[in-house]
């Protein structure tokens, strides 16, 4: 796996922590948890930039996007008692085996 694979889960860790940082800000709206949202949109911008240097832009951002909803829904359920319904773990899976796919047929840079 070169570097901008890396960046790239890199990047979708940080989309993560993005997304839990939009549910601090619901509940303790303030400086830091408004501050701290910024902060991960910036790094995210820049490390997902970064990966499409050398990634096809529509496999780094399906990528991205797709393996963000999977665990963000992840945690939602773990920790946050979000539904865990067959269908939504299904629909889960449908978008793994899509990322997968799309790695797999990526000519990087």
């Amino acid at each position: 796996m070169n570097l901008y694979w890396v960046v790239l889960l890199l990047a979708v860790i940080v989309e993560i922590a993005w997304a839990l940082s939009l549910k601090w800000i619901q509940m303790n709206p303030g400086v830091a948890s408004i501050g701290t949202s910024l902060v991960l949109t910036g790094l995210n911008m820049l490390m997902l930039s970064y990966a499409m240097r050398g990634i096809p832009v529509g496999t780094a951002y399906a990528v991205w996007t797709g393996l963000g909803a999977v665990g963000i829904t992840v945690i939602g359920i773990v920790w946050l008692k979000d539904p865990a319904q067959l269908s939504r773990l299904l629909f889960m899976g449908l978008i793994i085996v899509g990322v997968v796919g799309l790695k797999l047929t990526a000519r990087s840079a």
